[in-house]
């Protein structure tokens, strides 16, 4: 018991110090504060924790899905892990902390249930292990007080170094977007021009064109980004329950309302909330999101006192939202109130100059996943590209060079996995339709470009080298290394 622990206790002042990183918390913390930490903490470790109604003076969590999995039933002591990290963060930011693990599922309970007491005159005739910040130590006494564990910064110091060399950098993006057509650089310098100001921003374009990447990138690039971006697909969400998911609900509000429910708004508070598919929502919740665009006012279902929302909206629609304004089907001053900035995507058969760099991309992430060998397109692999119409986008894109990554034995991905569909050329924009035979040759020029990349990778950007692994004279490579524009010095050894 002592040793699982002083384990939680050494572990959760860097567990805390990241998640306090990650939802932009910093200095004194009140209840939500702290909920926010131990359910980011336990629910990024695989758990499926919320918070409860509670009492005043404590803060109560459920759970319906252990972090340690079935076999936590084996080694019911892992729970005192559980303890020590939340009462160990409640003592430290609020001096005491009890807590009482009064459902387990380590135990056999169908679910976990968990209350952390902060005052301690109101939890004097309550069971449950006690924690104590005393002079900056923490100290913990359990419930059978037999046992006495201490832990002091320097300890919880060693859990922290180790942690945070492990935490990857990210750019200011906090992603690389891949843009090489005329159209997402237009997205995107919108999306970079917008992101630092408090308008609303309507997002535009065919599913999986990447509507939710161009949100995010607004949402980085604001000032709200030490908060989350919580992403919401209203299409997913059944029309009954839409307005207590967006908006929260009262204990007792309905049959099943047994406690009080905090809906998309409160959590995206300081933040941006990102409603795709916004036209899916019925007419009943569209009213109810154009007063908090208006006076960023909102009720609970079944609650009586109206909150504030300190809340960015970024919305997405797959569908034409001034066409369902005119069917009746969406407010048209919940239209308007929306569409401050307008972000349309191109679907990606307007965007053939990003086919390459994606698929590049792409092949790249899947080396990496699979073991790190380098595979490329042949030729007909790359005419299947030019030539298929992409109706499911960039989504579709990325499955289809997984499934050819995972199905081709050799290096060179000779035929694309295209769930069976034939290849066909679109029937829209004649301007922007090639022929077979020129697709046929831009193919053959980048899989032999590709090839002699490859080579010289693997030959330290030696010609000659390569001459000799290909079968054809220097004088031959170094033809091609002009037509193809290729700099072997690029891939000498010990150059970048």
């Amino acid at each position: 018991m002592g040793y699982v622990e002083s384990l939680g206790l050494t572990a959760g002042p860097c567990l805390e110090q990241i998640c306090r990183q990650q939802l932009g918390l910093d200095g004194p913390i009140d209840f939500d504060g702290y909920t926010d930490i131990i359910l980011g903490i336990k629910n990024q470790i695989g758990g499926n924790f919320s918070r409860a109604s509670g009492d005043p003076g404590m803060v109560r969590v459920v759970n319906s899905r252990c972090p340690f999995g079935t076999t936590v039933q084996n080694a019911p002591e892992l729970c005192r892990m559980t303890a020590s990290v939340f009462g160990g963060i409640a003592a430290r930011n609020f001096g005491y902390a009890k807590v009482d693990l009064r459902r387990r599922i380590a135990v056999g309970d169908s679910h976990c249930e968990v209350c952390i007491h902060v005052d301690p005159t109101r939890s004097a005739d309550i069971e449950g292990d006690e924690y104590r910040y005393e002079e900056g130590v923490l100290v913990s006494r359990p419930r059978s007080g037999k046992a006495r564990v201490q832990a002091t910064a320097h300890a919880a110091q060693t859990w922290c170094a180790t942690t945070s060399a492990e935490q990857p950098r990210t750019d200011a993006r906090g992603q690389q977007i891949v843009a090489e057509s005329a159209a997402m650089q237009r997205a995107i310098d919108v999306a970079e021009l917008v992101a630092p100001t408090l308008a609303t921003v309507l997002i535009s374009g065919e599913t999986g064109v990447g509507k939710e990447v161009i949100a995010r990138l607004v949402h980085t690039l604001s000032d709200r980004n030490a908060h989350e971006l919580v992403a919401v697909n209203c299409g997913a969400i059944p029309q009954e329950l839409i307005e207590s998911a967006l908006f929260g609900h009262e204990k007792g509000a309905f049959t099943g309302a047994y406690d009080v429910h905090h809906g998309y708004f409160e959590r995206a508070e300081g933040g941006t909330l990102f409603l795709d598919e916004i036209d899916s929502l019925p007419i009943s919740a569209q009213a109810k999101l154009l007063r908090v665009l208006q006076g960023n006012e909102f009720e609970r279902v079944g609650g009586r006192h109206t909150m504030r929302a300190n809340v960015r909206i970024v919305a997405a629609s797959n569908q034409e939202l001034a066409d369902r304004v005119a069917a009746g089907q969406f407010r048209q001053d919940l239209y308007y109130r929306l569409n401050v900035v307008p972000i349309v995507i191109p679907p990606l058969r307007d965007r053939r100059d990003d086919l390459t760099a994606l698929t590049q991309s792409f092949l790249r992430r899947l080396a990496a996943r699979y073991g790190g060998t380098r595979k490329i397109l042949g030729e007909r692999a790359w005419t299947q590209m030019m030539v298929h119409p992409w109706p499911g986008n960039v989504r579709e894109l990325e499955n289809v060079l997984e499934r050819s990554f995972l199905f081709s034995r050799g290096r060179v991905i000779e035929s694309l996995a295209l769930d069976g569909q034939p290849a066909r050329r679109r029937s829209q924009g004649a301007a922007q339709v090639v022929s077979l035979r020129d697709v046929t040759k831009q193919a053959a020029m980048h899989t032999e470009g590709q090839l002699i990349r490859l080579a010289l990778e693997e030959n330290g950007g030696n010609v000659s080298a390569v001459a000799r692994q290909i079968g054809i004279s220097p004088r031959a490579v170094h033809q091609k290394l002009k037509k193809h524009g290729i700099d072997p010095q690029r891939f000498r050894v010990g150059r970048d």
